[in-house]
């Protein structure tokens, strides 16, 4: 099994997105649900859309994650995590043996 995962992007101290200062990662895939449902154009991340995918590590994300100390929750974030879910269970499992901190999933389901 591959312990790298696919994103659009990492911030690693983000502080408007939750109530607790957090680490930002982007996934990569969406289905358009959100527009399809509610026929028009209503994506807010089109610019990390037209963002290259990066390949990284599951434990360069855990390592960076845990040894911050400002950050205390990790967000999965849009694109759409969900469609990526083999990535995001991956991810969430590592962080599940090194912290029990609180993992948040914005999704458009």
């Amino acid at each position: 099994m591959s312990t790298t995962i696919t994103i659009k992007e990492i911030r690693d101290e983000d502080f408007t997105s939750y109530k607790k200062p957090s680490m930002v990662i982007g996934f990569p895939h969406c289905s358009w649900k959100c527009e399809k449902m509610c026929g028009m154009r209503v994506c807010q991340n089109g610019a990390l859309a037209q963002a290259p995918d990066k390949t990284i590590g599951v434990h360069t994300i855990v390592n960076r994650y845990i040894n911050n100390p400002i950050t205390s929750a990790i967000i999965m974030a849009g694109l759409e995590p969900f469609d990526s879910e083999e990535d995001l269970m991956l991810l969430i499992s590592y962080l599940r043996v090194a912290t029990h901190d609180d993992i948040v999933i914005y999704t458009g389901y």
